[in-house]
């Protein structure tokens, strides 16, 4: 078996041109890279799981919803203020085509990639290498114009380096989840609270604490919540009904609810993720603290996935996916890893063709098992596309993983480019990316 060995440091933007471009072995094995202390890529190929083919994007069509009536509602295709674009592909020879065209081989690669920075002060551990996204973790109660300049800091900085704008993500849920808290940015009920009013009130409402991000620069919220907990099991289940994360305990609830909130944001300007799919409302424990967060109930068939068909239909900019175990549709990997639920199931059987998230494959204790580097290439391979890590220093590994991976692998590249892909249409989506060359449409 051939191995490849890479260092990595601070020059691995010159690591990723050359091994993209010119040093490919050509395989195309899945790929295992492991990375170790010394600061040494080594990459080879894996026999578990399947790789994933490099095939055109899936129908975009998705199920309708069903109002909370029980009629049957057709997919929303026109906001309240006029046309909404889908967040679905745009078409070839779009300005996100166009962007990737554009971009050097570890620019793709970066595009792959979300990095945790401090919500309190974000222009002080701004990502030196190419990223596709900055995530403002912890708090902040930094006024808009504050943050606003945080932002335009970290924009200048990665569009430098990775040659396109970064998605700027919170997570704005309301409640105990809440990043941003300054002056200008109101108290939002928790999402159970939230549930209680009727649609349209909760669109307004959702439009109005959205315009407030849009202003400070934020470009998408990680939110709303889907995962659907039983009415009773609420304390049962920590990391949703413990701390009143769900809109309601039926998935015609919830789906109403997840609707009107992705609406309202896309209303307003604002990328919006649903989240965590195939759902967080039946575990016992929280991904975050527990490597034993197992679904045993969930199949493809399930109800409670009903919120997330809805928030496709409704065109939801992301989907993020889970870290707990779900037997039912994968025994062997977590939700995060997994080519049947990505790939399988969201991808193909729900006709999900826009961007997938991670949740934080940083310092879940859900993933620790894993090695950093792995575990930005396993989520790519299931079928992911921009990799979430809350650790800064995350990103030389998972950089210098996925360069080797695509080094290897033929299949693995054309995955790379999908990704990226996907994370340059939610730019475009949301008029993030300037339009490369005059008269490309959907700029």
């Amino acid at each position: 078996m051939q191995r490849a060995r890479f260092a990595f440091g601070l020059s691995v933007l010159s690591l990723a041109s050359c091994i993209l471009v010119s040093c490919s072995s050509g395989g195309t094995d899945a790929v295992t890279v492991t990375v170790t202390s010394t600061g040494t890529a080594t990459a080879a190929p894996i026999s578990s799981g399947p790789a994933i083919p490099a095939s055109a994007s899936p129908p975009t069509t998705a199920k309708t919803p069903t109002s909370r009536t029980g009629t049957t509602t057709s997919p929303p295709t026109t906001s309240r203020t006029g046309t909404r674009s889908s967040a679905t592909a745009p078409a070839p020879g779009s300005c996100a085509q166009a962007a990737l065209d554009s971009l050097t081989p570890a620019q793709r690669i970066g595009q792959l990639l979300m990095v945790g920075v401090a919500a309190a002060d974000p222009a002080a551990s701004m990502p030196k290498l190419p990223v596709g996204g900055v995530f403002l973790s912890g708090r902040s109660t930094s006024s808009a114009d504050a943050v606003l300049a945080g932002v335009k800091a970290i924009q200048n900085s990665v569009t430098r380096t990775s040659g396109v704008p970064a998605q700027v993500a919170v997570d704005q849920e309301g409640g105990y989840v809440q990043s941003l808290r300054g002056p200008d940015f109101p108290a939002i009920p928790t999402a159970l609270e939230q549930g209680r009013l009727d649609a349209a009130e909760l669109h307004d409402a959702t439009v109005r604490w959205a315009k407030g991000l849009v202003q400070a620069g934020i470009t998408l919220d990680l939110a709303p919540v889907a995962d659907v907990v039983p009415a009773g099991t609420e304390q049962q289940n920590p990391p949703i009904g413990g701390q009143d994360r769900q809109y309601g305990s039926t998935p015609q609830s919830v789906g109403d609810s997840v609707v009107a909130v992705v609406d309202g944001m896309l209303d307003a300007k604002l990328g919006s993720t649903v989240k965590h799919f195939p759902g967080l409302g039946r575990v016992t424990e929280n991904t975050d603290t527990s490597a034993n967060a197992v679904d045993d109930q969930t199949t493809a068939d399930d109800v409670a996935l009903q919120p997330f068909r809805a928030a496709i239909s409704a065109r939801t900019t992301a989907v993020m996916i889970s870290s707990a175990t779900y037997p039912q549709l994968d025994p062997d990997h977590p939700a995060v890893f997994s080519t049947k639920i990505i790939t399988g199931l969201l991808r193909t059987r729900m006709h999900f063709g826009a961007l997938v998230i991670s949740d934080d494959l940083g310092s879940a204790v859900a993933v620790q098992a894993t090695p950093v580097g792995q575990r930005a290439v396993d989520f790519v391979t299931a079928g992911g596309d921009l990799v979430l890590t809350v650790q800064p220093t995350d990103l030389v590994p998972m950089t210098a993983a996925l360069t080797s991976a695509a080094a290897r692998s033929v299949t693995f590249r054309a995955r790379v480019d999908a990704a990226a892909l996907h994370v340059l249409q939610s730019k475009q989506s949301l008029g993030l990316l300037p339009c490369i060359r005059a008269g490309v449409p959907g700029s």
